[in-house]
């Protein structure tokens, strides 16, 4: 007779975050030990600041997960973008997201075109988007 193993739905949860957490601040770390030339260098190669770089490492590397989804649910084909207006995509990708909970309700919900307005820094772009199409 097999024995069931029982599961923790949340703890599971809440170790697989605090995982995360570690891993991202590992990284930051590493980040850290790397001298400032050779930073700026990759920085450069990259085509941003330092102080930019240091920004998108902060955030995490989900930090522009929302914005594909988010394109999709307002009808905005993301892959023209990239083709068509490279650093406006770029862009946005870059813009830093401090709503992630809100957006993430909102999509699931499928009501971001009535919000993401209200919190979205990429909204000013996607306003233009809309305009052009």
């Amino acid at each position: 007779m097999a024995t069931q193993i029982k599961t923790y739905p949340l703890v599971e949860s809440a170790i697989n975050l605090f995982g995360n957490w570690l891993k991202h601040r590992q990284e930051i770390r590493e980040l850290r030990e790397i001298n400032s030339g050779d930073f700026a260098r990759i920085a450069q190669e990259l085509c941003v600041t330092p102080a930019e770089l240091d920004a998108f490492v902060r955030q995490g590397p989900h930090a522009s997960d929302e914005l594909p989804r988010l394109l999709k649910s307002l009808g905005i084909d993301e892959a023209a973008i990239s083709r068509t207006q490279p650093l406006l995509q770029r862009d946005m990708v870059r813009a830093s997201c401090r709503q992630k909970a809100r957006c993430d309700y909102d999509l699931d919900a499928g009501i971001s075109a009535q919000h993401f307005e209200e919190y979205c820094p990429n909204a000013p772009a996607i306003d233009e988007l809309g305009q052009k199409s």
